[in-house]
């Protein structure tokens, strides 16, 4: 493990420092907040169960990337997901002997990692094993899987959330991405969790000269807990365009209920869905989310956002002044939403400004303030 020295830290030895991730295959929420970690400790390596190279941006890729037994599976780059049960096996397998500070950024399986006993581990949650919990029924459901594949999904996700909850324990410092995710972290680990929002590049997420056109903008992965059926129903019952950018395992069944308005436009460059955000009527999101960094970005673009008064939504979107929260997640209190948003616009300004607030900058320095206050109650002077 290669020396990285944390200058903020008062500590006068260099400090080796690992970076835990769950999986590298695009550059999602998680991934924006691993790459400011790369910054922050730029000679850590990065250790994670599958890496598709090139599908992460170049600050994470210029780190030594460890992977599991997992990245030597069939197809394991796209079909990860099904190699869920190996996750625990593949996680402890790590070696981290010669670390002195463990980092996890978590949603699935990084903060089970096991340091030393010496090693100090501070996770960033970005929610506990959700399928394994309050969401089994939207990725399991007996109506999606049919009866026989449902239960031994249950008894599956039963073990894997004992495993969650039980490896909790090795986690010395949990922050939290929301005070949302920081409930979450208490009521299934027991645990407390400072909360700290993740970044989002409000100075490349801008907003544009243009004026909005006509159509509104879902951008999401396509997992059954995004409910983007729930946007796509409420654009059909409006009659207006939808984008839905993104890309995942729910793609057939969502272009099979799509109507003529709803255009996919799967994963296309930063800069282009920046474009989209530039031009939407509105962001529509239809989930609960943990965080949601999407609406951030749209509004960082100026563009309001529709969403579901629950969750991360209720932390980042001010009702009137950066767009509009929904009380159900149903096409008809949706569409009413959007239909407001149509004839009603709101001042850009300060849908800009609040967005200016959730800054890369302000992530970093918080977190190092974190980790050095957690380093300093580890190791008294």
């Amino acid at each position: 493990m290669t020396d990285t020295r944390m200058t903020t830290v008062p500590f006068e030895t260099p400090l080796r420092v690992a970076l835990v991730h769950d999986w590298l295959t695009g550059m999602r929420g998680g991934e924006r907040v691993l790459e400011s970690l790369c910054r922050l400790f730029p000679a850590a390596d990065v250790l994670t169960l599958v890496h598709a190279r090139g599908a992460v941006s170049r600050t994470i890729e210029a780190h030594r990337v460890r992977t599991s037994a997992i990245q030597h599976l069939p197809r394991a780059t796209r079909l990860y997901r099904r190699y869920l049960p190996l996750f625990p096996a593949a996680i402890e397998g790590f070696d981290l002997d010669d670390v002195d500070v463990v980092i996890s950024t978590s949603h699935c399986a990084a903060k089970a990692v096991v340091p030393t006993g010496r090693a100090l581990h501070v996770c960033y949650c970005h929610s506990p094993m959700r399928y394994a919990w309050d969401q089994f029924d939207a990725y399991f459901g007996r109506d999606r899987l049919g009866p026989l594949r449902h239960w031994a999904a249950r008894a599956t996700m039963a073990w894997l959330a004992r495993w969650d909850r039980a490896t909790a324990t090795r986690v010395d410092r949990f922050i939290a991405n929301s005070a949302f995710v920081a409930g979450r972290i208490a009521r299934y680990y027991n645990r407390t969790a400072v909360v700290l929002h993740p970044p989002v590049d409000v100075d490349f997420f801008t907003p544009g000269a243009g004026a909005p056109r006509p159509y509104f903008l879902g951008v999401s992965a396509l997992v059954p807990y995004k409910r983007i059926e729930v946007a796509i129903a409420a654009a059909s019952r409006l009659g207006v365009p939808l984008i839905v950018v993104g890309s995942g395992p729910d793609l057939p069944r969502l272009r099979a209920m799509a109507g003529p308005t709803v255009e996919f436009a799967g994963s296309p460059s930063d800069e282009a869905v920046r474009e989209l955000y530039r031009g939407a009527q509105a962001l529509v999101l239809p989930a609960e989310e943990d965080f949601g960094i999407a609406p951030v970005e749209a509004m960082a673009c100026g563009r309001p956002v529709v969403a579901l008064g629950r969750g991360g939504a209720a932390e980042t979107v001010r009702p009137g002044v950066t767009g509009w929260l929904v009380d159900t997640p149903s096409a008809e209190a949706f569409a009413d939403a959007m239909d407001e948003a149509r004839r009603r616009p709101l001042d850009p300004g300060p849908i800009v400004a609040h967005a200016r607030t959730f800054s890369t900058e302000r992530f970093e320095a918080g977190f190092r303030s974190l980790v050095t206050a957690a380093l300093a109650a580890a190791h008294p002077c």
